[in-house]
């Protein structure tokens, strides 16, 4: 906020004004070749209000004297005073009288308005130049500098201007802007405490007073700043997104959501409250809503790179990774420095397995900061992604080197690797990051990583502790499970997709071998499947493809029994078949491992009766403790409470049994997980066998294999088949409550 002056016009109208009108006083001896009486009538005129006629009568000696600057000041400030465009009569005013500092100081002025900075900045510095302890034209210059993101340079002007008027609240509050613009937050905080103390009712400076106190971390004292804002004014939005800001900080996120929605209600097109509003609402699982408010935000603002950044944010969490890389790559033409946009568009091809791409992203956002822990944490990824789990361990602890307080890493190394006792020095930096006030998630995945580390100690007990925690505080990102939604989805696709039916959809659809499914819940063993196929030289291993539940989706919104569905279904089948040939090349079978294909087994037989599909079984309580125990990615809230837990299994188990019943036999292969670890050899036969491949012992080396694996089981899938995991519920009987029911 800009407060304004308060001195009386020397102009003699005893007007309060910003800066200087710039006409003479009347008193002034006019200049020799005009009558006194002529130039003080026109100031009269002026000063009366009367400026249509000054103008002309301006305009008219100004007919006879073309080269008389007093005239041409005169006419500038009745133009001024009008709204109408001075520019030309202000700039001719500087040429006729180049010695005269209020003339390119009015001219400065005008084209500080007229958000012309750099231009204003010349005019502003002959001003200075001529006088030097001009406090408007110093406060216009800093202002200018600000805009042209010259931060630095603005403060000492402001300084400047506040030694020549202590008081002056408008330099006070905007080098405190300007401190907060450099990242200055303890010296913005007192500047803003100054202005307070010469304007105790403004409600812009208590604002802006909370901004800083928010950004130094002070968040119960930005608190009261800001309620105090809107206590002065209940309608400044930005105080309500500010707000919105700390609650969030605080991690009130309901609360925060109510904030920034009154900054919407009473600016609609407050861009940075949509921007705001969308992340709470992506960390509350509302991400169809957050990305729409993200898409407003890029219509308002189409420059602003950070708000394509963040659809992309939430476009991966919807699990459509290349609509994010196309939000990433504007970001990026819109600022081509912009590391974070280099961090996130690798992210997004990681996803992808477009792993080269990925650390290319991952080194052009290094090469802006060598420092960015972030990119140091996503190269380490992506070389565990790849088995190099060293490596991986070395950039983690780099970044932990430059940054102690970056809780990924020390996820990170917890997730790829056995922790022992040994990691003393690991668990003392957990520890003093937990003790300080963290970010919901980044206290979520310590949670998380120092239950790892207990359980590889076998410490079962310190383990469970912070597993429920960790699962307990990710409640409070505030996604529902809705049960009863879940089994009125499963009965419409068991009651729809009977044995008929998917026969009758099958006319006319791909005849192709290609495809092969593993199913099954998460944890189940599904990774583990792949990698073994993924072995053999004549399959590729394509990770967990997304296809099926949008197509699912389609087909549903098209009426499952319509001739419309129905008319759907050879397309999805020749959708899917050129992906897999996308992304393979000429592999003779192409492995899905999307767990939750379980729930659309019956339209992927329907559209691909060639297909192989494998169900991974495994102990229902092992394989829930193991979701329990996992920072999923985007998992669903079902993950974090054993009653939900124990409902989602049933429901796959109606679901699955349901499949086993209507498909062909010839079709479905169900592999216990225990089975297959007790007899490797000869499982791994028989699902070769199953999906049409020879035999290839390499299959049996599966651990050996070079491929990358993006899922939470890429350490395990490095390793030797053994049964450390089998009947692992024991270890933590006595935690289970509703999952023992599930042995029944």
């Amino acid at each position: 906020m800009q407060a304004g002056r308060n001195d009386p016009c020397p102009c003699g109208s005893g007007k309060k004004y910003k800066r200087c009108c710039g006409l003479p006083p009347a008193a002034a001896p006019p200049p020799e070749i005009l009558d006194s009486h002529q130039i003080g009538a026109l100031v009269g005129l002026v000063n009366q209000g009367h400026l249509n006629e000054a103008e002309h009568k301006a305009r008219a000696l100004l007919t006879m004297h073309p080269d008389l600057g007093t005239l041409w000041k005169i006419l500038s400030v009745a133009l001024v005073r009008q709204g109408k465009d001075a520019l030309q009569a202000l700039r001719r005013t500087t040429e006729l009288m180049p010695h005269d500092a209020e003339a390119h100081r009015n001219l400065g002025a005008a084209l500080h308005d007229r958000g012309q900075w750099a231009e204003s900045l010349v005019s502003l510095g002959r001003a200075l130049a001529i006088q030097p302890h001009d406090v408007d034209a110093l406060l216009d210059a800093a202002n200018a500098l600000r805009a042209l993101r010259r931060a630095a340079a603005a403060v000492p002007l402001y300084q400047r201007a506040l030694q020549l008027e202590p008081r002056l609240v408008e330099a006070q509050n905007n080098l405190g802007n300007t401190f907060l613009e450099l990242g200055q937050y303890d010296e913005a905080v007192g500047s803003y405490r100054l202005a307070v103390e010469i304007k105790a009712d403004d409600a812009q400076i208590h604002c802006n007073l909370g901004n800083a106190l928010r950004q130094l971390g002070r968040l119960q004292e930005a608190m009261n700043s800001t309620r105090r804002t809107i206590a002065l004014d209940p309608t400044l939005s930005v105080a309500h997104n500010n707000l919105g800001l700390i609650l969030a900080a605080l991690g009130h996120l309901e609360e925060a959501v109510a904030s920034f929605r009154r900054a919407l209600t009473l600016d609609a097109d407050y861009a940075e409250a949509l921007n705001n509003l969308g992340n709470v609402l992506r960390d509350l699982g509302e991400l169809p809503e957050a990305a729409s408010l993200y898409s407003r935000a890029i219509e308002l603002e189409p420059g602003h790179a950070a708000s394509h950044c963040n659809l992309g944010h939430a476009l991966i969490e919807l699990r459509r990774f290349d609509e994010a890389v196309a939000c990433y790559t504007h970001a990026l033409a819109l600022e081509p420095r912009y590391a974070l946009a280099h961090l996130s568009l690798g992210t997004a091809l990681r996803l992808l397995g477009r792993a080269a791409d990925a650390e290319a992203s991952c080194r052009a956002a290094l090469a802006i900061d060598p420092n960015y822990v972030d990119a140091l944490s996503l190269l380490g990824e992506l070389r565990a992604d790849r088995g190099r789990f060293s490596d991986a361990e070395e950039l983690f602890q780099r970044a932990i080197a430059i940054d102690p307080d970056f809780p990924f890493a020390f996820f990170s190394i917890a997730t790829h690797r056995k922790m022992t006792s040994d990691d003393s020095a690991w668990l003392k930096g957990v520890e003093a990051l937990l003790a300080k006030r963290l970010p919901l998630r980044h206290e979520i995945s310590l949670r998380y990583a120092r239950g790892k580390y207990f359980d590889d100690l076998r410490q079962y007990e310190n383990a469970f502790s912070e597993y429920r925690q960790a699962n307990e505080l990710t409640k409070r990102y505030g996604s529902k499970y809705d049960p009863a939604k879940l089994t009125r989805r499963v009965d419409e696709i068991i009651s729809n997709f009977d044995a008929a039916f998917i026969r009758q959809l099958q006319a006319g659809v791909a005849n192709s071998e290609r495809a092969v499914f593993i199913i099954g819940m998460p944890r189940s063993g599904t990774t583990l499947t792949e990698q073994i196929l993924a072995s053999h030289p004549a399959a590729y291993g394509a990770g967990e493809l997304t296809f099926w539940g949008s197509a699912f989706a389609e087909f549903q919104a098209a009426g499952l029994k319509s001739p419309a569905a129905a008319s759907l279904i050879a397309g999805m089948a020749r959708d899917y078949l050129d992906r897999l040939a996308a992304l393979s090349g000429g592999a003779l079978r192409v492995i899905d491992k999307m767990p939750a294909n379980f729930l659309y087994a019956g339209l992927i037989h329907a559209a691909l009766p060639q297909a192989r599909i494998i169900h991974m079984q495994r102990h229902p309580i092992d394989t829930c403790l193991s979701i329990y125990f996992q920072n999923f990615f985007n998992m669903g809230p079902y993950a974090n409470d054993f009653d939900n837990l124990a409902h989602y299994y049933g429901e796959y188990i109606r679901i699955t049994d349901h499949w086993r019943a209507v498909l062909p036999a010839t079709t479905l292969l169900e592999i216990p997980y225990e089975a297959l670890i007790d007899d490797q050899e000869g499982w791994t036969r028989r699902m070769l066998d199953f999906v049409g491949l020879p035999w290839d012992a390499r299959c049996l080396d599966f651990h050996r294999t070079d491929r990358v694996v993006i899922t939470t089981s890429k350490w395990q899938v490095r390793q030797k088949l053994n049964a450390a995991s089998v009947g692992r519920w024991r270890n933590y009987e006595k935690f289970l409550g509703p999952l023992r029911g599930l042995m029944k």
